[in-house]
């Protein structure tokens, strides 16, 4: 590519699919039935993307796996009973995707969902067709850990300096720093633009949709300056 970028990395949740309100009614009915205190949904919005058990913890630290466990299962019952099926790609999300897809980019996924999740998304969406590899927090530590990235780069045989990472959180845009990865930061999800711009993104764009024409200008210029 002459943006100089093979492999483009999206997280999901607040950043492809628009299921933040879902997350976090699904998180606040797992708190009721375990009679715990409530948490502002704000700050449950902001957790998104950490993993599903070190959210937890951040909201009742200290008090051990016989809360921890409960809230999971009930985080997970809820959601299978009543939320799965209300999350949607953001406006302008799907055309975006194909169109990098159609562009020639390999695309990955990193994503703090579980891999049974994300594997139902992708079918439901229709979206799976395009993504070529996907990292859960099933299979590597939750971010900002750099190995969900790190794997992806492997399976894929991208480099470092040929992969972008992109996401909603600074969870998404630390871990790119860890991979020693490219970053742009999208400002319809969890973290405000002032917050991923302290991360030192390429950009801070408005959604995915902003993305692909983003890319598209770096193509352009670089044509550009070569011919």
């Amino acid at each position: 590519m002459r943006d100089g970028f093979r492999l483009l990395v999206f997280d999901w949740d607040g950043t492809v699919m628009d299921s933040l309100a879902s997350i976090v009614a699904c998180t606040q009915a797992a708190f009721a039935d375990l009679g715990l205190e409530a948490r502002s949904d704000d700050s449950i919005r902001r957790a998104i993307g950490m993993g599903l058990r070190d959210s937890m913890e951040l909201f009742f630290p200290g008090r051990g796996h016989q809360v921890y466990e409960p809230l999971v299962e009930r985080y997970r019952h809820h959601w299978l009973a009543s939320y799965k099926d209300l999350s949607t790609p953001f406006p302008g999300a799907a055309a975006a995707v194909a169109r990098l897809h159609g562009a020639g980019y390999l695309l990955g996924v990193a994503t703090a969902k579980s891999r049974r999740g994300l594997d139902r998304e992708l079918a439901t969406t229709g979206l799976g067709r395009y993504f070529h590899a996907s990292r859960t927090v099933d299979e590597a530590p939750p971010k900002p850990d750099p190995r969900m990235l790190r794997d992806l780069m492997a399976e894929l045989a991208a480099r470092p300096a040929e992969t972008l990472m992109i996401g909603d959180t600074t969870y998404d845009l630390e871990m790119a720093r860890h991979a020693g990865t490219a970053a742009v930061g999208v400002c319809c999800g969890s973290h405000a633009r002032e917050e991923l711009a302290g991360c030192s993104p390429l950009a801070c764009l408005a959604d995915v949709a902003a993305v692909a024409d983003w890319l598209a200008a770096r193509r352009a210029a670089a044509s550009a300056q070569g011919s």
